[in-house]
């Protein structure tokens, strides 16, 4: 069993990362988590996450309330949401980002 782990900056500020684990055993995913996180007001917010957690791959899409809007994905394994997430992850986080930020000031 091999654990892999390691963060990547998206923006040269370092506010933006991309953060992944994945656990291999015997050439199959058996447990991962990626996630999108980004610094606001001093602290890390993780916004968009891909995880085996619960023993079931999913998405978590955290609102700045608090809630999380979960999606199943139901027929896949953990290797094609992993690949799927990490692609979605790079490319989409600036709309993420726009998303919750946006959701951050109608709560104020």
């Amino acid at each position: 069993m091999s654990e892999t782990t390691y963060i990547i900056d998206l923006t040269l500020d370092g506010k933006n990362r991309y953060r992944h684990r994945h656990v291999l055993e015997q050439n199959e995913i058996i447990e991962f988590s990626i996630q999108y996180e980004t610094f606001l007001e001093g602290t890390w917010h993780a916004l968009v996450r891909y995880d085996s957690a619960h023993g079931f791959a999913h998405r978590d899409l955290m609102h700045p309330d608090g809630r999380e809007t979960k999606t199943v994905f139901r027929h896949w394994d953990y290797a094609q949401v992993l690949t799927f997430g990490e692609r979605d992850l790079k490319q989409n986080w600036r709309t993420y980002r726009e998303t919750y930020l946006a959701e951050l000031q109608e709560r104020k």
